[in-house]
């Protein structure tokens, strides 16, 4: 906007936009932004770190299966120096773990095919060809370490290269790292599809999504989750056809998302995440010249204690408890405000209105928040950061099958390396 524009702009209109540019920025508190990009202030008087008095230690648990016990028996009185013999009573007053991870190193297996001339007709013999002969030379094992630090522990092709050169002392290349994955991605994708067929006939599925970088293009990278499954997809786009692919036409009886548009009416009802409705709450709260934004706080903070002790609540006690809360959120949406914070917030909330308490409807199945779905992206977010996306279509979708076949086994209590493992081999 330059000069001409300013001059051709009323009173009000410039008045408004003064006071918009004097608005401060939003931080992770008072909206959806990530607590990595607020501003670290120092604190005056801040205390050191460390426990602090009166703080119960916590030690590290004894192993349950030692591999070697070695026995520390005293061999003379410190009082009066007199020796101790070896048949002598002892009681055990203390047991101490030391540990240590032995040097790894790679077990290589030499295959040898020998030929013989046949002493009956004089023809050569030749052994057959082990497998190892027209297949990759690493072993399942490493395959799976590979995958695991990649997709896990977000190393790139060269860290991860190092890394097996550094600690187990095995050379491998950054094209045989990237043939692993592609020769692993077929069995990934059957238990991806596995994952999406649970998905499909789920009652709640919750979503959400984060931009990634996918062959230099901004593109996105989905979530959908049910008590059963985790699937993640990776698209170039963000728009609800992405929703429509994956769940294949199922229609649940609830979906959960944040508020924006591509998640919204994809099952019977709609929950949406209270969380993000109340970061704009806070926003509005610390900005604005209107007590409004510190009712809604008051009745977000009510919602919250509901959801939390939901389990706990009688049939009827939770059908009182959502009609309190349903007058009183009428009663703020109908309340007059001249503060433009306190009003867009009024307006977010009311166009949310009939989607905020769906979770009365069904205790112990619906959330009152999509924190699941976020909490499901974080480690896709830490490896766009380190690795800053992918090279090719194919390697994003290779490692989102990876990560539902493993985010949906933990679901069950599956530890991450043995489940790669064991779908590799």
């Amino acid at each position: 906007m330059n000069r001409s524009d300013l001059q051709q702009l009323s009173k009000e209109q410039l008045i408004e936009l003064v006071l918009q540019l004097q608005r401060p920025d939003k931080n992770s508190r008072t909206s959806s932004k990530p607590p990595s990009t607020d501003k670290k202030e120092k604190r005056e008087n801040s205390r050191p770190g460390g426990a602090k008095p009166g703080h119960e230690p916590h030690n590290r648990r004894l192993a349950d299966n030692p591999d070697e016990f070695r026995d520390h028996r005293p061999t003379h009185c410190e009082f009066c120096g007199g020796a101790v013999t070896a048949d002598a009573d002892m009681e055990l007053i203390g047991e101490y773990d030391e540990i240590e991870i032995p040097p790894v190193k790679p077990h290589v297996i030499r295959h040898r095919r020998f030929a013989c001339c046949c002493r009956h007709c004089g023809a050569q013999a030749k052994a057959p060809a082990p497998a190892v002969a027209t297949a990759t030379p690493f072993g399942p094992r490493i395959h799976a370490l590979a995958i695991y630090f990649k997709g896990f522990q977000a190393l790139s092709y060269e860290r991860l290269r190092l890394m097996f050169r550094d600690a187990f002392g095995l050379c491998v290349s950054e094209g045989a790292l990237m043939n692993m994955f592609i020769r692993s991605h077929a069995r990934f994708k059957i238990e991806a599809e596995k994952a999406k067929a649970v998905l499909r006939a789920a009652r709640v599925v919750a979503s959400d999504e984060t931009g990634v970088r996918i062959e230099g293009t901004n593109s996105y990278h989905w979530v959908f989750h049910c008590k059963d499954a985790v699937v993640h997809q990776p698209d170039y786009s963000r728009a609800a056809r992405v929703v429509e692919e994956t769940m294949g036409g199922h229609r649940p009886q609830v979906w959960l998302s944040d508020r924006y548009s591509a998640q919204q009416w994809h099952g019977e009802r709609h929950q949406t995440c209270l969380a993000h409705l109340a970061r704009d709450t806070a926003f509005a709260l610390e900005h604005g010249s209107d007590d409004l934004p510190l009712r809604f706080k008051l009745w977000f903070g009510k919602a919250f204690d509901l959801a939390g002790s939901i389990a706990e609540l009688t049939a009827s006690t939770l059908a009182r408890k959502k009609r309190e809360l349903e007058k009183q959120l009428a009663s703020l949406l109908n309340a007059a405000t001249d503060c433009d914070l306190a009003r867009d917030l009024q307006a977010k909330i009311a166009r949310a209105q009939n989607q905020l308490l769906t979770f009365c409807d069904f205790p112990g199945e619906v959330e009152a928040t999509n924190n699941g779905s976020e909490r499901k992206l974080r480690p896709c977010v830490i490896q766009r950061k380190v690795t800053n996306g992918y090279r090719a279509m194919w390697a994003a979708q290779a490692e989102a099958d990876v990560r539902t076949t493993i985010d949906t086994a933990r679901l069950k209590g599956a530890n991450p390396f043995d489940v790669i493992l064991s779908t590799i081999a």
